[in-house]
């Protein structure tokens, strides 16, 4: 995957924007306001996604390319090393998985908002 794949298929979702609020190279991709996912621009190397902490722990046990989320909540986040262990199919499940829980934690108004775009 290339960081050009990973924003298409990020942004080929229901109600998601992208934005640079930390700094010129971290694009973060948000639904309805709410980060899924992150990652480096120019050094696209591992991308950040939301996660459910049992499954986290699971992920991290199984696949080398896992990681507890770096600078995130490392219950909560995982951080993803792209092209090592992991395939892009599952890859974009667990992007899939992210935008999930995101939309899941919504506020009633945000949900119905999303479902009206």
């Amino acid at each position: 995957m290339d960081i050009q794949g990973f924003r298409d298929y990020c942004l080929a979702k229901q109600g998601v924007t992208e934005s640079l609020p930390f700094d010129n190279n971290t694009l973060v991709l948000k639904v309805m306001g709410k980060i899924f996912t992150l990652a480096k621009i120019e050094e696209f190397q591992s991308i950040n996604l939301k996660c459910d902490p049992e499954m986290a722990i699971k992920l991290r046990e199984r696949y080398n390319a896992v990681l507890p989320g770096f600078h995130m909540n490392k219950k909560h986040w995982n951080t993803v090393v792209i092209n090592q262990d992991v395939a892009d199919m599952l890859l974009n499940q667990w992007i899939d998985d992210s935008y999930g829980l995101v939309v899941k934690s919504l506020p009633k108004n945000l949900k119905t908002d999303l479902d009206n775009l």
